[in-house]
């Protein structure tokens, strides 16, 4: 009571504190630097990675894109490569006169060097950047490139996706948080009592997100998906904190005359089940730090960082500000919409048999829908991206007009005779889908004395250590075609040098993709087991921990599943991250419910009557939690232009709907049918009571 009774008395320095640690939080949240490249999450000791940085350490080269010209005269298409190799960080511009002067016909190079750039009326520039795929002054390169070559032309390669994701992220993301502030405040207005509480509690929330968001400059940087995310992740799940403040406030008020100590009362009252509500989000976040790929660790901290200075701001700020604000909340007081719910639940108690077929039913084919949905995701990143952006557009025209959809990039001991370089080339020509392979080797293989191919030529194809090829493939990113190409090519490389690497986007998302599929399974075991001992040490139960998970279990099994059954492609971080996401933001809810029924028994209420009251007590509470998560993401789940944030939002609102309807309906028929277990296997329970 003491840390209660000096908030209350302190409440106005708290709110200064926390509106002068604004700016900080501001210059922190500016300061943070945004990773839009899921690539750059792989596990850094993997060779698509370690080959990565000898590209760019070794031959100076990291980005690279494809130029796509249509309709220009040769001498334009020069003077245009020229004016790009002008651009800052661009290493080199790769065309037909790297090869032979302009004065010499192309129609006289060897086939597939022609056929490299050239496709009809079209042709395209190979560009080296001597920056990495998704640094800011790569993105700033692409932008004066688009700004040189104007309409008649269509930059492609992974630089000009994060680009023009980068763009499109900045431009949504006020939105996002404005449709989630909006939406959320409508719901807490309708299933609250008050008008003007739900704006107290998305002013103490919105301190505490800037704090989160500013202190992510501990990070250095942070992803795309972790910012477009967390402030909307962070408000959805702690506003349930809020609430239980508030309907703890609510409650003194009507014993204890003095709003300072009732407040008291209530703060101390709260912060003991906030934080154990809590600590069970927090787990189900850093589950996601298990996580091979990076991005979950990403996410994880900024989200458990962002619940914990949640529950701060709930018993700190948000008192604080419900007492200056005290008058104007108690004016205007009104009538929830949700109704009185104890007929409601008398009667579902009364049918339970019902809702325990019902549970029993939707096992096997929900299970079976949320297996396939895993098999089922999609992790080309550019799928995720509207039919009208410029890095869409220009890959669509790289397929259809040159028939590439990806290009992989070999790195060999530079060392390896060159009579073995050759035939290893012979070899990768010969692998389904691969259209040329593009080395030293090959120009010379083809008649052309080494003497003459230019420096300019021979620095991008051979450093001290290495020789680079590109190898141009037919097979989309992320497709099993491409997986088998590059597993394939794979195999000959080390045939022929155990050291060599096989880089580029389609080897690297075949290796996010055998990542993430052991993810999966690493986090939901890691997720399920820190969450069940959480619950067991809450509860002191050893069997309730069973009954909780295996109802919010079913509700995501259901929730997975459903894409599956509805013919959808989720993105691959999609499943990794709702399942302990819906797991630990939802699992409140039924811990709500148990703790009431655990309580009534041990006062000597029969197992019905335990179970009617805990329903009928809780149902509000849960139903404001829950409609208050549906409320924040839905919005944003439909106005994103980017899949991979929408199918996460929208599979966070349908979680949380289908989280609060099986625990209303499924979970006190299975706290009836397994009351003599548990009485039997939990502390605190009189088992010889009826």
């Amino acid at each position: 009571m003491k840390l209660a009774r000096a908030v209350v008395k302190f409440r106005v320095p708290i709110l200064i504190i926390a509106i002068v640690l604004m700016i900080p939080s501001f210059i922190g949240m500016a300061a943070t630097r945004i990773n839009y490249d899921m690539l750059t999450y792989l596990p850094s000791d993997m060779d698509t990675v370690k080959g990565q940085d000898i590209l760019l350490d070794d031959f100076g080269k990291g980005a690279f894109s494809f130029i796509i010209v249509e309709d220009m005269p040769e001498k334009d298409v020069a003077a245009l490569k020229e004016k790009i190799e002008q651009v800052d960080h661009v290493e080199t511009a790769l065309w037909y006169d790297s090869l032979a002067d302009i004065s010499v016909p192309m129609e006289i190079l060897p086939d597939e060097i022609y056929n490299a750039f050239n496709s009809g009326n079209s042709t395209v520039i190979a560009v080296f950047f001597d920056s990495s795929t998704s640094s800011d002054v790569t993105m700033d390169a692409i932008r004066e490139i688009r700004s040189i070559t104007g309409e008649k032309c269509f930059v492609s390669g992974m630089s000009a996706m994060v680009t023009d994701l980068k763009d499109l992220c900045e431009k949504e993301e006020p939105i996002y948080v404005g449709i989630a502030v909006v939406l959320a405040c409508v719901a807490m207005m309708l299933f609250l009592d008050g008008w003007l509480i739900p704006f107290v509690f998305l002013l103490s929330i919105g301190m505490m997100i800037m704090l989160n968001m500013g202190t992510n400059i501990i990070f250095g940087e942070i992803s795309y998906i972790t910012k477009a995310l967390s402030a909307v992740l962070q408000l959805a799940v702690t506003m349930d904190y809020s609430i239980f403040l508030w309907h703890s406030y609510n409650e003194q008020r009507e014993k204890i005359s003095d709003n300072k100590e009732a407040m008291a009362v209530a703060i101390h009252e709260t912060f003991t089940s906030v934080l154990g509500s809590s600590i069970t989000t927090i787990a189900g976040f850093i589950a996601l730090c298990f996580m091979s790929f990076t991005l979950g660790f990403d996410l994880g901290l900024v989200m458990a960082k962002g619940v914990l200075l949640g529950v701060i701001g709930c018993v700190t700020v948000l008192p604080a500000l419900i007492l200056v604000f005290d008058k104007p909340l108690t004016k205007t007081r009104h009538r929830s919409i949700i109704p009185d719910t104890k007929k409601f639940a008398k009667g579902l108690v009364k049918v339970f048999p019902v809702f325990l077929v019902i549970f029993a039913i939707l096992i096997v084919p929900a299970y079976y829908g949320y297996s396939k949905t895993n098999s089922e995701v999609y992790y080309n990143i550019g799928e995720c991206l509207p039919d009208d952006m410029a890095y869409v557009i220009a890959n669509s025209k790289l397929s259809e007009e040159f028939d590439m959809a990806s290009t992989h990039m070999v790195l060999v001991d530079a060392n390896t005779p060159n009579k073995d370089v050759r035939s290893m080339i012979r070899e990768m020509e010969k692998v389904d889908g691969v259209k040329y392979v593009l080395g030293m080797e090959s120009v010379v293989g083809s008649l052309v004395p080494e003497e003459i191919i230019p420096d300019d030529l021979k620095s991008v194809l051979q450093s001290d250590n290495w020789k680079l090829m590109l190898i141009n493939s037919k097979y989309k990113v992320a497709s099993d075609e491409v997986n088998n190409q590059v597993a394939e090519l794979n195999n000959i490389l080390k045939k022929y040098d155990p050291s060599g690497m096989l880089i580029g986007e389609a080897p690297c998302t075949k290796d996010m993709i055998e990542t993430t599929d052991h993810d999966f399974r690493v986090v939901n075991a890691v997720s399920i087991v820190a969450i069940f001992l959480i619950i067991a040490a809450v509860e002191k139960s050893i069997s309730l921990p069973f009954i909780l998970i295996s109802v919010i279990e079913l509700a995501i099994f259901i929730n997975l599943g459903l894409p599956h059954y509805l013919g959808q492609s989720l993105p691959f971080i999609a499943p990794i991250c709702i399942s302990t996401i819906q797991l630990g933001a939802t699992v409140d809810y039924a811990i709500l419910m148990t703790t009431r029924y655990k309580s009534e028994r041990r006062q000597g209420a029969s197992k019905k009557d335990a179970v009617t009251t805990a329903l009928y007590t809780s149902i509000p509470s849960i139903i404001v939690s829950g409609m208050g998560l549906f409320a924040a993401t839905f919005g944003v789940a439909i106005y994103s232009d980017i899949d991979i944030i929408s199918s996460m939002c929208m599979l966070m609102a349908r979680g949380a709907i289908i989280s609060m309807v099986l625990v209303i309906l499924v979970l006190p028929a299975l706290l009836r049918l397994c009351d003599p277990i548990i009485r039997k296997t939990t502390l605190g329970i009189n088992p010889k009571r009826v």
